[in-house]
């Protein structure tokens, strides 16, 4: 037999009935505890302060992933500080924010505290400061109550800004640069960074430009004077409303240290020269006594020669045994001579031929 056939032939009870009609009376129960919970106290908050959400606006954030909790609140801020729909805030504009990763909440007391402190922000350059990843409700608390940003950074690992006057006396100076943020600037526009390197290069020039470190130590605020008429605060997130010299301290005498330096290379240089002139002329005696020494080799083969020619000369009959005699003494008493003289005792005789 078909289902339908049995169906119709075994209706249900009204047992049956009864408790499938209480399951599902449970089950819109328990939906719309849900609901109530959910949605019901935020939407009450939202009637009660004229937000202007609804029960479907509620239900379409929950689909479109966004948190209602946010949204609500935030604007229930808004409507409070006198801020309508016709400044934006609408409650799409706020999903959409919020969808971008923007911080919905930062964005309204951004916008309350300008509100209050009669400071032109729109919502629109608010979450466009909010996603430019600045912290737009910081950036208000910052034009109303400049802050103080030192000069250098210390955390940059340095201390004190060095500069060296004409006279050559270095100075070391502590700055301190008060600020207010732009916000028209604000995106797009330089940091903190850019602020101190440029008013540290500022004071440097002022420094180098003093003929004397006297005239910076009489005036500090010249430097102030002279940085801030460069306009250094062009193209950054802030106004410049004051550079103040927190403390100066003279340093080394560079200019000094400078020639000590200067000296010590000439000196350096004059050194090497002389050691390149005393090598110069070690080399030119040793090759002077190079050649003394190649003379005394030619005597010495000339005088060995001397003995070669008597002894030819008594072979050959020119020379007799009287006339070598008389050479023998002469030749003693040459060397008598030399040797009361102080010469060179040591010098080797001629050797005596045997006369044949």
């Amino acid at each position: 037999m078909s289902p339908l056939f049995l169906a119709q032939a075994n209706p249900p009870s009204i047992h049956t009935l009864f408790w499938l009609g209480i399951i599902t009376l449970g089950v819109i129960a328990l939906l719309g505890g849900i609901f109530v919970t959910k949605y019901f106290n935020l939407w009450i908050q939202a009637y009660l302060t004229e937000a202007k959400v609804s029960i479907v606006d509620l239900v379409g954030m929950s689909f479109r992933k966004v948190n209602p909790n946010i949204i609500v609140r935030s604007k229930i801020m808004a409507y409070q500080a006198r801020l309508n729909e016709k400044d934006g805030l609408t409650t799409r504009a706020l999903e959409s924010h919020y969808l971008a990763g923007g911080n919905v909440p930062n964005v309204i007391r951004a916008l309350i505290a300008a509100n209050r402190a009669d400071i032109p922000l729109s919502y629109k350059q608010a979450t466009a400061i909010d996603l430019a990843g600045r912290n737009v409700l910081e950036a208000v608390q910052t034009s109303v109550n400049p802050k103080v940003i030192p000069c250098p950074d210390p955390s940059q690992g340095r201390s004190t800004i060095d500069g060296v006057a004409r006279d050559g006396i270095q100075l070391k100076v502590k700055a301190k640069v008060t600020v207010r943020t732009n916000l028209d600037r604000l995106v797009g526009g330089a940091t903190d960074e850019t602020i101190i390197a440029r008013v540290g290069e500022g004071i440097v020039n002022a420094i180098g430009s003093a003929d004397t470190h006297m005239m910076v130590l009489e005036k500090p605020d010249s430097i102030s004077k002279r940085v801030l008429e460069k306009g250094l605060d062009a193209g950054t997130a802030y106004e410049i409303l004051s550079i103040d010299i927190a403390d100066i301290d003279v340093g080394d005498n560079i200019g000094a240290n400078l020639q000590a330096l200067r000296a010590e290379a000439d000196t350096r240089v004059a050194r090497a020269a002389a050691e390149s002139r005393r090598a110069f002329a070690v080399a030119q005696e040793q090759e002077q006594m190079a050649s003394v020494q190649e003379n005394r080799a030619k005597v010495v083969l000339a005088e060995a020669e001397v003995p070669l020619a008597i002894a030819d000369a008594f072979r050959r009959g020119q020379l007799g045994l009287g006339d070598y005699y008389n050479l023998m003494n002469i030749q003693a008493d040459t060397e008598m001579r030399t040797a009361i003289a102080g010469g060179d005792s040591r010098r080797t005789p001629t050797p005596t031929p045997s006369p044949q």
